[in-house]
């Protein structure tokens, strides 16, 4: 198996999210980093820093030159970040020493890789918030066209009392709205340039290097944080665990979706499910186990970047690179979890039938909260309870709940006690809700 799962040739179709990873190689990072330093210099030189001949040159080799990766990874392995061969490598390429002298002037590695970093997280998360916004609009109208369809509400594994198809696909698609509400703070406080210098204060720019940040945050359309954060790492904090929280809730759906469709149970069917190299009767809930085994992975990396936002006095390379090892796998994995739930919240059918048949086999044993309530009406709650749990015991060794409870109180109306329809609960109204909701996100 490939290091990792993400850059593997056999499980690109199974983990794989092209524009996601496009994001995420060594090309895509050198290019935006040739960016930063491209407009890093038109900035300079526009508030008269350096030459404004050089800036434009650089400026211009930004955009144009094409420098290999590959050719940067000797002196990298010596120096750790990338930048002072990058740094090398343009000046050499531009042919102009006159004007290349004056590339990088005053900034330092980690300003050119958190900016060019930001620059790559705004393109991404502009790719799956649009999924994100469509995942949430088809289980809406999942939701709203099964708000009174029955099925069993399940606790622990087992049979509870019943509820809605429309409720349980809110609680999927809910959280996901919440998350959503969220991601405008996250930007505002996450897509921020960073230019600091070497320990934070600016001082190879003297008084014009806030002005020079201004004009760079300006220039990319990033904020200008009007300080430094190469330790202050709560904003990469806040995106990877905006990134696992995400995970978690479609996780969780990915997990009921395996139940669901588990044999004996058959509630829902799957677009596009898998097949067993040994049981041709196999119908497996694939892409729901990758929802599933993502959000489980991403506790562990967000882990590491939350043990990583303790950076050390100005700057910390450990913890840095802590960041470098984790935060690209942990967007590569919420991508691909994202195409995951769009698809499944396009192509999931219910089966309606299976869910009544499996809310009541007969017993009517899922109604018996509801009786003890409708017992309780008339009787002390504690004798209500006792009557109907003896009455469970009863049914285990034959018979109907609904049966022994009539035979027991024949003056009660207990038609709508044991009526699926008439226990919803709130059910209906929690799924409604979420498609009204769902239609505004």
């Amino acid at each position: 198996m490939a290091g990792s799962v993400f850059d593997s040739a056999i499980y690109r179709d199974l983990m794989g999210d092209r524009e996601v990873a496009a994001l995420f190689t060594d090309s895509a990072e050198v290019r935006a980093m040739m960016i930063v330093e491209g407009a890093l210099a038109k900035a300079q030189g526009a508030l008269g820093l350096i030459p404004e001949a050089s800036a434009a040159a650089i400026h211009r080799a930004s955009l144009e030159l094409q420098i290999d990766p590959g050719g940067l990874a000797a002196e990298t392995g010596q120096n750790a970040v990338v930048v002072p061969a990058l740094v090398a490598a343009f000046r050499s390429a531009m042919q102009a020493p006159e004007h290349a002298q004056w590339l990088h002037f005053g900034a330092t590695s980690q300003d050119i890789m958190d900016t060019g970093l930001v620059l790559r997280l705004r393109q991404f998360l502009g790719l799956i918030e649009p999924r994100l916004r469509e995942t949430v609009a088809a289980l809406g109208v999942l939701a709203a066209a099964h708000a009174v369809t029955p099925m069993a509400g399940r606790t622990y594994g087992q049979i509870a009392t019943p509820t809605s198809f429309g409720a349980v696909v809110a609680a999927w698609g809910g959280p996901l709205i919440a998350l959503l509400g969220r991601l405008e703070g996250l930007r505002e406080r996450g897509l921020c340039v960073s230019l600091s210098g070497a320990a934070g204060t600016l001082s190879a720019m003297g008084p014009k290097g806030p002005q020079v940040r201004a004009e760079l945050a300006k220039a990319l359309g990033l904020s200008d944080p009007e300080a430094s954060w190469h330790s202050n790492r709560s904003a990469i904090a806040e995106l990877s665990g905006w990134l696992t929280q995400l995970s978690a809730q479609l996780g969780k759906m990915g997990q009921d979706l395996i139940l669901l469709t588990q044999s004996g149970i058959g509630e829902v069917a799957l677009p596009g499910s898998g097949g067993s190299s040994t049981m041709p009767q196999k119908q497996n809930p694939v892409m729901p186990s990758v929802l599933a085994a993502i959000a489980r992975q991403m506790v562990g990396l967000n882990s590491v970047m939350q043990a990583a936002a303790t950076h050390t006095q100005e700057r910390d390379a450990a913890a840095w690179i802590s960041e470098w090892m984790t935060l690209p796998q942990m967007c590569l994995a919420a991508g691909r979890a994202t195409q995951i739930a769009l698809e499944l919240a396009r192509g999931i059918k219910p089966e309606p039938e299976a869910m009544l048949a499996n809310l009541d086999d007969g017993s009517g044993l899922i109604f018996a909260e509801a009786l003890q309530f409708k017992l309780a009406a008339t009787l002390p709650r504690p004798e209500a309870q006792a009557a109907v749990k003896a009455l469970c015991h009863e049914v285990a060794g034959g018979g109907s709940l609904k049966d022994k409870a009539t035979k027991h109180w024949p003056d009660l109306d207990l038609g709508p006690v044991f009526s699926a329809a008439s226990q919803l609960g709130e059910a209906p109204d929690i799924a409604r809700r979420f498609a009204k909701a769902a239609r505004k996100a």
